[in-house]
């Protein structure tokens, strides 16, 4: 897909996200409905409302594409162009009124992003990025952090809440990164992590458990701000292989070989 195509779909998503975020602001004043999909994921009526209206739209902007999202809105699907939705991400906060939370929004081709949406209603801000395009924060662009040693490091991760498989490992990486790093954050929105991470908030991230629309716009966005993202293998596999490293091109590798010798 040609760069001028990308930047006006970009264009429209971001608007699509923005109005989609205020709607959300507008049902959280309400009384909220919530079920429980599995132990600690939570959904409620605001996630499907949402949900329903990005499809909606996204389908009126690329008819061909189909949708990988979380609350299967649509079973529609195509071996090129998706759609990869998270309609609020951070449902949790949005639940106990904790305003981290965030909508999600990326296009593939094949397993190619090509472009990538996070929109924080709570305090206006949006992240976007296409491919070749380079990456903003409300239009400016932003870039991830210089900083080469761990002891300047600020982290984010998120804690296992439903895969209690890995803990160990898990407590001990995150015990390491306790003594190498100047400390760690959860704000419990993988996709605001990683948005942070491109806006030079936080140098780097990593987590367990994930799902392709935690991470897809965000893996993007970093990508487009000069950071790299792998799996804990180093690999390139995160964006289905549910775990994920984000960070400036010289911390990554760092946080890697911590993270390896956890797991």
């Amino acid at each position: 897909m040609e760069i001028s195509k990308l930047k006006e779909l970009c264009t429209a998503v971001e608007n699509i996200s923005k109005d989609i975020g205020a709607f959300i602001l507008a049902e959280r004043k309400k009384t909220i409905e919530i079920s429980e999909k599995a132990f600690n994921n939570l959904v409620t009526h605001v996630d499907k409302a949402s949900e329903v209206k990005f499809v909606a739209a996204l389908e009126k902007l690329l008819p061909e594409a189909g949708f990988i999202a979380e609350e299967g809105t649509s079973t529609k699907h195509s071996d090129q162009y998706n759609w990869i939705i998270d309609p609020i991400d951070g449902t949790t906060n949005f639940v106990h009124n904790i305003p981290a939370f965030c909508t999600s929004v990326a296009l593939t081709y094949k397993k190619e992003i090509l472009l990538g949406v996070i929109f924080d209603p709570s305090h206006n801000e949006i992240f976007t990025a296409y491919k070749g395009g380079g990456a903003f924060l409300n239009g400016e662009p932003i870039r991830v952090t210089p900083t080469v040693s761990l002891d300047r490091c600020l982290l984010a991760t998120g804690f296992p809440y439903d895969d209690f498989g890995r803990e160990t490992g898990y407590f001990e990486v995150l015990k390491a990164f306790t003594h190498k790093t100047r400390g760690l954050r959860r704000l419990g929105s993988a996709a605001l992590d990683l948005a942070y991470v491109a806006a030079g908030r936080f140098d780097a991230f990593y987590e367990y458990g994930l799902n392709p629309w935690d991470v897809a716009a965000g893996i993007l966005i970093v990508e487009e701000a000069n950071g790299t993202c792998s799996d804990f293998k180093n690999g390139r596999e995160m964006l289905f292989g549910e775990e994920i490293i984000a960070a400036n091109k010289t911390i990554h590798p760092k946080i890697v070989e911590v993270v390896q010798h956890g797991f």
